[in-house]
């Protein structure tokens, strides 16, 4: 059955898409409804009839940022020939992207722990899911290097994908106080001088 009333005069896709930049921007909070409406070209009944509510929408703004923004940063984790490229290319990566021009500075999922104040749990242990899988994703590579012999078996996976993790958010938080892709990109090779001492023995690191 044909949808009544009357159809809808803009572009959901590109709605959301102007709808995330404000949220990646300013946070859920400090976006208003103003600023989504203005942004988005609709006024508040059509957000609603679309979208449900404010934080339906920044569901689906936080959704469609890990679909479409998420790939470069994540691809060396899954194309590099070896673990610790797989690392360096995630954090090289993150410092492009953090930086582009045209875009809100950091990642909107990172900013997230810090710019979400307001939403409701449901909302909050979505973000949390999503951080906590650039941890499960960089454990998993690292586990498959044990698995291939590349790195020794008494590693401990989770506490050194922690580690780059917690520096490429940190990253992401420089980036949204300025840091240029230059600095971003010699704190990751800080990070990465301290990859021997992490993966192998202590007695073979040092």
């Amino acid at each position: 059955m044909a949808e009544r009333g009357r159809p809808r005069r803009f572009d959901r896709q590109a709605a959301l898409e102007r709808a995330m930049e404000v949220f990646w921007e300013r946070g859920y909070q400090a976006a208003s409804m103003t600023d989504l409406t203005e942004a988005m070209g609709i006024n508040s009944p059509s957000l609603y009839a679309a979208f449900g509510s404010k934080e339906e929408l920044y569901r689906e703004a936080i959704a469609h940022f890990a679909a479409t923004e998420s790939d470069a940063i994540l691809a060396p984790l899954l194309e590099a020939a070896t673990a610790r490229a797989a690392i360096e290319g995630y954090l090289m990566a993150s410092a492009a992207t953090f930086t582009r021009p045209g875009r809100p500075p950091g990642c909107m999922v990172v900013m997230s722990a810090v710019n979400a104040v307001g939403v409701g749990e449901g909302t909050g242990r979505i973000l949390r899911e999503m951080r906590a899988g650039s941890v499960a994703m960089i454990e998993e590579r690292l586990q498959r290097a044990m698995a291939e012999g590349e790195l020794p078996a008494s590693l401990d996976p989770r506490s050194v994908a922690s580690y780059y993790v917690t520096v490429q958010q940190g990253m992401s938080i420089q980036a949204r106080d300025g840091a240029s892709r230059a600095v971003l990109e010699a704190i990751a090779h800080a990070a990465m001088a301290a990859w021997d001492s992490l993966v192998l023995p202590r007695d073979a690191a040092a």
